[in-house]
């Protein structure tokens, strides 16, 4: 062969590329259950975890032992109750019957009154109540107990403010008055935090585990052979596999992104076009991923086992659920390897701060640097099989 069909072989060659494209749409278009899983399964699992993917801590069960049962010992429960965050589901006659509940989960959170709460408040001596909280949820303990103490200390205050009164002292103001402000999340609602990372790990997950299956399915069906009798490259291949995968998964994240915006009433409070411009970065690093994971498994068994190896891992080190800063130092190292870490940072930027490119920048490098080396690797991996 002279040197010339060599150089037109080793180049990039659009017509070839054109030609992998339209053979993976036929084969998407004969696969309708793969389609149905870009599409659909987003939606479905936005609306599953939206609901169940709650980090707020209220309506907790809570059995009242009353031993006063005054007026003001009623009004110390309806202090609790009227917040939300606690719910008097049991009265109770003593310890026996809270420690009962509690063991059965019935209730999270036990008070106990002391018989002479009512006489102590009149006659303006300190008394005891007692708040048993349930310790095996540790979230919801420290909500519970943190929000108890909170609340028991205002009405301390309240009756100390009373008492200051009664003896003439009833201006007297606490030197030191807390003026807080909640940035970005006022309200502090889960929701808000939650669903712009359950749309990029429900994307990340689905995408890669859709093109973890092209080319071990092209080997399992034989027809991988065919493709390496022909003058197709390893680069042209895995372009044109990735590329219809990208627009199914653009198509796919913007039918989540509506989803997320109306259904769950969260806002976007940046720019939408930066987003969908730096969402597709990450869904090319997604797909390479899963390309990559397909030329390294030898059977689907074994590429679905390698997709969920990798999918486990940035559900915990990403900063999905637990802050990646309270990590130790090697395990924060590992989550910087994970895409997953940098997208979910751009996108609580952009939904929730309202922030541009010039705050995301870091982020952004970081993304397109993994999709370079999963696609070169990718490419290489393949290659290597070809020789």
């Amino acid at each position: 062969m002279s040197n010339k069909g060599k150089q037109g072989q080793s180049s990039f060659q659009w017509n070839r590329f054109v030609a992998i494209v339209r053979k993976e749409f036929l084969q998407i278009r004969r696969d309708p259950a793969s389609l149905a899983i870009a599409l659909a399964m987003p939606l479905l699992m936005l609306l599953l975890f939206g609901y169940a993917v709650n980090t707020d801590v209220d309506h907790l069960s809570m059995g009242v032992w009353d031993q006063a049962k005054t007026a003001q010992s009623r009004e110390l429960v309806q202090n609790l109750t009227n917040t939300g965050y606690f719910d008097e589901r049991y009265q109770v006659e003593g310890y026996g019957e809270l420690q009962g509940l509690m063991d059965s989960g019935q209730i999270k959170v036990g008070l106990v009154i002391p018989r002479d709460y009512s006489k102590a408040l009149d006659t303006w001596q300190p008394v005891d109540v007692q708040v048993l909280v349930d310790g095996t949820d540790p979230n919801a303990a420290r909500t519970a107990l943190a929000n108890a103490q909170l609340i028991l200390q205002n009405r301390a205050m309240e009756e100390q403010q009373a008492q200051l009164s009664a003896e003439g002292l009833g201006n007297v103001q606490i030197p030191i008055q807390v003026q807080a402000r909640v940035l970005y999340n006022p309200n502090m609602k889960s929701l808000l935090f939650n669903i712009p990372a359950l749309i990029g790990l429900i994307m990340q997950n689905v995408t890669a585990i859709l093109t973890a299956f092209t080319i071990v399915r092209e080997r399992e069906r034989g027809t991988m052979e065919q493709l390496i009798v022909t003058p197709v490259r390893p680069s042209e291949l895995i372009v044109g596999k990735l590329t219809p995968y990208v627009l199914i998964g653009m198509f796919s994240f913007v039918l989540v992104l509506a989803a997320g915006t109306a259904w769950f009433g969260v806002p976007v409070k940046g720019s939408v076009g930066l987003l969908l411009i730096l969402s597709l970065l990450f869904l090319v690093t997604a797909l390479a991923i899963g390309i990559l994971i397909s030329t390294v498994a030898k059977t689907q068994l074994q590429a679905m086992q390698m997709a969920f190896a990798f999918i486990l891992p940035s559900v915990l080190l990403s900063g999905f659920i637990f802050p990646r800063e309270t990590m130790p130092l090697v395990i924060q190292w590992i989550g910087a390897v994970i895409p997953l870490t940098y997208f979910l940072e751009i996108l609580r930027g952009i939904f929730l701060k309202g922030i541009g490119i010039g705050q995301l920048w870091q982020d952004t490098v970081s993304l397109a640097i993994f999709a370079v080396l999963f696609c070169t690797v990718a490419v290489l991996r393949f290659r290597k099989r070809l020789d």
